[in-house]
């Protein structure tokens, strides 16, 4: 089997104690097949408790996370260089070993607001780190894609978008997403629609898109939510669902009073 050359890359801040390492954890994490990832900082400190705490609930490993210095990578080359502050960025706004460079700022979650700031400081890092593969991949020598660049690959974000014009298909999503999977008699019932062709054809539209799945049991077939769908559709789903309850609650009703429901005993998945 040939080696498989891996891009490297290198995160850098000023204390190497939460961005940089959540940035590590997840490139990793997400395209460990198609970059060597590592980090540091420019006055290093201690990983906060609070980004492993985040890392944990976000289910990342963090065994190897570990604070270090720039001066530990001094002489080596890098594919990318990346800052995640603006401080590091002018300490380091031109690294010798860098091919290229980039500066990302993000705000330090230690002096961040709001409830849950290492978690909200993950999720930004998240979302550049996946804009990240799915746009640097086409540079990187690689045999094999990553699970999360194969998943932002499946779908045309305008092609998403249209599909949420319709009400069925918007509701027929947001009951999915909360039931976790139905059939369109169960549809048919929730939503007062009379029309099984006309359901039908709304979830095959939704199939078409790849935006669900279907399985069949029986003389039943069954919807849900496709879970090789990319992150950032996945969260415009939940959190159209999670925020707009009161639009579904009457159908989530007549489904909860729904006679001889149809039997979803097999389900494996």
């Amino acid at each position: 089997m040939k080696n498989i050359h891996k891009a490297k890359v290198l995160f850098l801040c000023t204390g190497n104690s939460a961005r940089s390492q959540m940035a590590e954890a997840l490139l990793r994490h997400k395209a460990g097949e198609q970059f060597e990832v590592f980090s540091a900082g420019t006055h290093p400190e201690k990983v906060d408790k609070r980004t492993l705490v985040a890392l944990k609930n976000f289910g990342l490993p963090k065994q190897s996370l570990k604070s270090k210095s720039i001066d530990e990578f001094e002489g080596q080359i890098f594919d990318y260089v990346i800052t995640l502050c603006d401080k590091a960025n002018q300490e380091c706004r031109t690294y010798p070993g860098a091919a290229k460079q980039m500066a990302w700022d993000f705000p330090d979650p230690k002096a961040r607001k709001g409830s849950n700031p290492f978690i909200a400081t993950l999720n930004d890092i998240n979302n550049r780190i996946s804009m990240f593969i799915l746009v640097e991949e086409k540079t990187c020598q690689k045999n094999h894609k990553s699970k999360t660049t194969n998943n932002n690959s499946i779908l045309n974000p305008i092609t998403f978008y249209k599909c949420l014009t319709d009400e069925i298909r918007l509701k027929s999503l947001m009951l999915t997403q909360y039931q976790g999977e139905l059939c369109v008699c169960e549809l048919m019932v929730a939503l007062e629609e009379q029309s099984q062709p006309k359901v039908s054809r709304n979830l095959a539209v939704l199939k078409k898109a790849q935006i669900i799945t279907d399985r069949k049991n029986g003389k039943w077939v069954f919807y849900r939510i496709n879970p090789e769908l990319p992150l950032w559709a996945k969260s415009v789903i939940a959190q159209t669902t999670e925020n707009n309850i009161p639009l579904i609650s009457a159908h989530l009703d007549r489904l909860a009073k729904m006679k001889n429901r149809p039997d979803k005993a097999s389900y494996c998945q």
